[in-house]
């Protein structure tokens, strides 16, 4: 079966994904004006979706979009959608959602929709591997880190905290980094005071002296990933975990690095702007962590990955980085 006959819920309905529409006068494409969340399952079961969905209604009410569906009503569409579309996915693919919540048209357009106005609700459902195609060979070599000139846009601007979809700052990082000499390059922005942020889409950690270290929730999106490492799998390997504030000097004369996102899960930073960290090899905590993830999850995360980068067919690009220009 085709890629196309896969579903999206849109508004009530459930349609096929070629055919899901999003008006031209939506406010999500005026503004930028949309939160969303993005999930993914291992082993066909999704993962801390009551999380996505929690930080997702957060987002919603701080942007005070008129939502009335109840996280549990969404959580049911979430889960009808991946029913709905495993008929269609190979049976290694795991699942992952896309939930988009708009204001929906604007109120100048009214006459456009009958004075019908509503929020614009979106759940699809893709193959995982089309986000992590090409990262496989980064759970053994790591990510160079490098920081562009765009910074982070601080709380009291736009607060990152709420998951939106104004993200250009995140593509003009992506932009900058993908001219920069090399492979296996990922943006790490800093923030207004230049201190560490956040990655385009990750957050960061450093190990120094056994410390599991990342940077203060105030200018970054606290990711799902982040708080499980922090959280659950820091606690129940006995690693002292804190926020603290890091500058780039803090990174370069760290034991360890890595990055954590939802897709992904955890991969390694081995040097940052080309200037290795430590021995420029994955550290034994990083490790530590993503083979208590996979154990957990009952599969090998990194495995997994590697298997369909190798299954990947040599016309689909193949590119161990968020962005490709």
């Amino acid at each position: 079966m085709g890629k196309e006959s896969r579903i999206v819920y849109l508004n009530g309905a459930f349609v096929k994904e070629a055919d899901a529409k999003v008006s031209i006068y939506d406010s999500a494409l005026m503004f930028g004006d949309m939160v969303f969340e993005m999930t993914r399952s291992f082993r066909k079961k999704q993962f801390k979706l009551r999380e996505h969905l929690e930080r997702l209604f957060a987002s919603i009410k701080y942007v005070r979009i008129p939502f009335q569906m109840s996280p549990e009503a969404l959580e049911k569409i979430c889960q009808e959608v991946v029913d709905r579309n495993e008929p269609f996915f190979e049976h290694d693919d795991e699942h992952r959602l896309m939930i988009n919540v708009s204001r929906g048209p604007l109120s100048i357009y009214a006459s456009v929709f009958g004075g019908k106005l509503e929020p614009t609700v979106i759940v699809a459902d893709f193959p995982l591997r089309w986000t992590v195609s090409g990262m496989g060979k980064l759970f053994d070599v790591g990510i160079n880190a490098v920081i562009p000139s765009q910074r982070a846009i601080p709380a009291n601007l736009l607060d990152p905290k709420v998951k939106n979809r104004s993200r250009i700052h995140y593509m003009m990082a992506n932009i900058e980094v993908s001219n920069w000499v090399g492979e296996n390059n990922w943006a790490l922005l800093l923030d207004p005071d230049g201190f560490i942020a956040e990655g385009t889409g990750d957050n960061f950690f450093i190990v120094k002296n056994d410390m599991v270290i990342t940077p203060e929730g105030r200018n970054v999106l606290r990711g799902i990933s982040r708080g499980y490492v922090m959280n659950e799998l820091g606690r129940q390997l006995g690693l002292r975990c804190m926020e603290k504030n890091i500058e780039p000097y803090d990174v370069i004369s760290a034991d360890e690095a890595f990055m954590t996102g939802t897709p992904f899960c955890l991969l390694p930073v081995t040097s940052l702007n080309g200037t290795v960290i430590a021995n420029g090899r994955v550290g034994p905590i990083t490790k530590k962590i993503l083979d208590k993830w996979s154990k957990k999850v009952g599969i090998d995360i990194a495995r997994q990955i590697k298997k369909w980068d190798d299954a990947t067919p040599p016309h689909i690009l193949k590119t161990p980085s968020p962005y490709h220009y």
